[in-house]
């Protein structure tokens, strides 16, 4: 994808919340610039030790991020709820992957939020002073800059937005659609794509 594309600003080319182990190594091999491990939903001893196995794979320049705690709201069809980061399980398996990001589920939901959402800023600070390493947030789309610009002070370097950027594309689509019924489907499809292009890079959120 990479070398059949012109940028004009540096991209990287991430996969988020890989279930398992080979779908990280595939990606590794088919050039993405980072992955994800998510085993957030399992235990912290097979999440560390699945970790462990892509950042032993990951080759230079390939950055490795995991996960601890749950992010709640709807992820790949799944619905989950909140469960907030461990401290010592985010210190472990910092320590014993080597992972180059962390992120640990403090209050954030994939989706639409129901009132405004409320983060464990208190959580976050002991986090990132702990680990040392940079810090994820998932389900962004949302969440007041306010809370946001907090989040960034404490140590977060990326910020996953996917919702209002779907929202955006869908609304576009839909007005094309109703506009002109005549219109071929790709031409609809990149309708959607010029206007969710505002909205900078999106991630699953």
């Amino acid at each position: 994808m990479l070398r059949k594309r012109t940028f004009r600003s540096p991209v990287a080319l991430h996969l988020d919340h890989g279930k398992t182990v080979d779908n990280c190594l595939r990606a590794i091999d088919a050039g993405f610039t980072s992955v994800m491990f998510d085993g957030s939903h399992g235990p912290i001893e097979d999440n560390i030790r699945d970790t462990r196995k892509v950042t032993a794979y990951a080759a230079a320049g390939v950055s490795v991020e995991a996960e601890v705690g749950t992010v709640g709201g709807m992820e790949d069809g799944l619905i989950g709820g909140i469960q907030y980061a461990d401290l010592n399980e985010c210190i472990r398996i910092v320590e014993e992957t080597g992972i180059d990001a962390l992120a640990a589920a403090l209050g954030s939901v994939h989706g639409k939020y129901a009132g405004e959402p409320k983060l464990g800023f208190d959580e976050m600070d002991a986090i990132s002073r702990a680990v040392g390493i940079p810090l994820v947030l998932h389900g962004a789309s949302g969440i007041p800059k306010h809370q946001l610009d907090r989040a960034i002070k404490l140590g977060h370097a990326k910020v996953n937005i996917n919702t209002e950027c779907v929202t955006a594309w869908s609304l576009q689509l839909r007005n094309t659609l109703t506009e002109d019924l005549e219109t071929r489907t790709e031409k609809n499809i990149n309708s959607g794509e010029r206007r969710d292009s505002g909205n900078g890079a999106c991630q699953n959120s």
